[in-house]
């Protein structure tokens, strides 16, 4: 499952962002209403968490538009608007639930999963690529049949390649911490452990990485 922060307050977008990630889900964050409604129409995207006081177009407004063009995305409302009539207005334009400010994020979780049981956006409960398999919902990963131990940063830089199923990820979207640095050490550091089960952590000059399956008979190369 891919998902979009639309949300002003960065240290929030980040806190949100570095626990869904930690999960094995690919996030992307933006904090502009119209940069927000850009991104939803070019596709991709399977929910949105959507502030209500964006500049640029409000989260009510961006809610509208996407219930307008019938995009298949599902959507939180995550705002400090949190009277009755707000909740009620927010529903009634098509959000798929209300979550009101400050929230735990352990609660944030459980009602992404509740609406994607509920909507249909179901996010597969298991990744696979090869000889690796990832199960998102108990965190457990296996090369070959073998437990793999895992950080949470390489989890989620690993679920997010594992996800794109061979398509080249942007290194933007793998980016840990604000640093551009930190995916190429952690890339180093998963490089040798897949490599033995013949997957190989492909650099794209300048622009991402993609996990392919290697060739038994091919050279490794980065």
């Amino acid at each position: 499952m891919r998902v979009l922060i639309v949300e002003d307050d960065m240290a929030l977008a980040h806190g949100m962002a570095t626990h869904l990630q930690a999960q094995g889900i690919a996030v992307e964050a933006l904090d502009d209403g119209m940069a927000a409604q850009h991104r939803l129409a070019a596709g991709g995207i399977d929910m949105a968490l959507i502030d209500v006081g964006l500049p640029g177009l409000s989260g009510y407004e961006l809610v509208r538009g996407i219930r307008a063009r019938k995009l298949p995305v599902a959507v939180i409302l995550v705002t400090a608007r949190d009277a009755l009539s707000d909740r009620i207005y927010g529903l009634d334009l098509g959000a798929d639930d209300y979550l009101a400010k400050p929230f735990e994020l352990s609660e944030l979780s459980a009602r992404m999963r509740a609406v994607a049981r509920r909507v249909g956006h179901l996010a597969r409960t298991e990744l696979s690529f090869g000889a690796l398999k990832m199960d998102i919902e108990d965190h457990q990963a296996t090369l070959l049949g073998e437990p793999m131990t895992l950080t949470g940063r390489e989890w989620a830089l690993l679920a997010a390649l594992v996800e794109a199923a061979g398509r080249t990820v942007p290194k933007e979207r793998l980016v840990a911490d604000g640093s551009p640095n930190a995916v190429e050490v952690y890339i180093s550091r998963l490089r040798p452990r897949l490599e033995v089960a013949g997957l190989v952590i492909r650099s794209v000059r300048g622009f991402g990485y993609r996990l392919e399956q290697r060739d038994a008979d091919a050279p490794v190369r980065h």
